[in-house]
């Protein structure tokens, strides 16, 4: 009896962490929440769960959160990060000297409306980027993020937001030495997928209209 009632709690927990996942996907979707554990927090609030030991993980969250784009955002989605990955591309080759990376959303193919085309930048001294902004008269909003290289190594690296026509864009330097290890991404639990020119030019060719790749094949 006492082992029915362990796996019964057990089942019953790991369906509460799979619908604050679902619920916390959806807050990330529809309402541009960025910070994974205040959108779990949200989640389990409107939920009614009060237990830590049931906050789904990141990697979870991420899993819902694609689900959620196939069932909801499937006509949009596709254009719309096609479009983003586009802009990326010419950030990249804008921002060359800095040794520029992508990372985040446009990356691994879960943008939504509220995305940025997040890059990383390599540059030992920030303000050479803001001074590079201001040659090309780019107006832009400045702030700082905390990346961890590990567990014991962490920084606060500055950032730039600006627009690129419809298209935002944040911009994180780190040091020139991070170029060799990328940070860990928001789990905690590995490094931060990023990508080069030739990495984005890829997937751009991947995910071509299938009109436009016969053509160019031709």
């Amino acid at each position: 009896m006492q082992r029915r009632r362990g796996a019964d709690n057990g089942a019953h927990e790991a369906e509460q962490r799979r619908r604050i996942a679902v619920e916390a996907a959806r807050l990330i979707s529809e309402q541009g929440i960025r910070d994974y554990a205040l959108a779990k927090r949200k989640a389990a609030e409107r939920l009614g769960a009060c237990s830590d030991s049931a906050l789904p993980k990141n990697a979870e969250i991420d899993e819902a959160l694609r689900e959620h784009q196939r069932l909801f955002d499937s006509g949009d989605q596709p254009r719309r990060l096609r479009h983003y990955r586009q802009a990326a591309r010419e950030a990249l080759l804008f921002f060359a000297r800095f040794d520029p990376r992508l990372v985040g959303a446009v990356l691994d193919g879960s943008a939504d409306r509220h995305s940025a085309v997040c890059l990383h930048l390599f540059c030992d001294e920030a303000e050479s980027v803001a001074h590079f902004l201001d040659e090309f008269a780019i107006p832009y909003e400045t702030g700082e993020r905390t990346l961890r290289l590990s567990r014991q190594i962490e920084r606060d690296c500055p950032v730039y937001t600006f627009s690129a026509g419809e298209v935002p864009v944040d911009v994180t330097v780190l040091p020139e030495a991070w170029l060799r290890q990328a940070p860990l991404d928001h789990s905690g639990e590995k490094p931060m997928q990023r990508a080069g020119l030739a990495a984005i030019d890829a997937l751009l060719a991947a995910d071509a209209p299938k009109d436009q790749r016969l053509s160019s094949a031709t």
